[in-house]
């Protein structure tokens, strides 16, 4: 199924898709790449399945906006908070230490984890369904 991403009714039907561990295509400012649920193991290893990746080669976790970031990180030094200001949203990665016991899937089981907020306008929108209450 293919959805129109300019669409607020077809956003709000992906990020349900997400929250019920669906796999999703969609755009970046970089690439077209697989989305899930990156605190779902589960919803995380079917990117893993779909791409034949070794399930211990980290993902990129996106998160709708600076604030996204303490779902999965356990600190964010000064520096990096600097480039996140400047450069947030768009195609900036920053590697973080992981929060013990989320995102385990998605960073292969490291100890960091690399988080990144897009500013493509479907993944961005996208991003801030999946953030909103459900």
């Amino acid at each position: 199924m293919i959805l129109d991403g300019n669409d607020p009714l077809a956003i709000a039907a992906a990020a349900r898709a997400v929250r019920h561990g669906a796999l999703l295509g969609l755009p970046t400012e970089t690439v077209y790449g697989l989305a899930a649920d990156a605190s779902s193991d589960a919803a995380v290893a079917q990117i893993f399945v779909a791409k034949g990746r070794p399930s211990d080669h980290p993902l990129i976790v996106h998160v709708a906006n600076a604030a996204g970031i303490a779902h999965f990180a356990s600190e964010v030094p000064g520096f990096a908070q600097k480039l996140v200001d400047a450069f947030w949203p768009g195609p900036l990665t920053l590697i973080l230490p992981r929060l013990p016991g989320v995102a385990t899937a998605a960073t292969g089981g490291q100890n960091s984890v690399g988080v990144r907020c897009p500013a493509h306008p479907v993944a961005h929108a996208l991003l801030e369904a999946c953030a909103a209450p459900a």
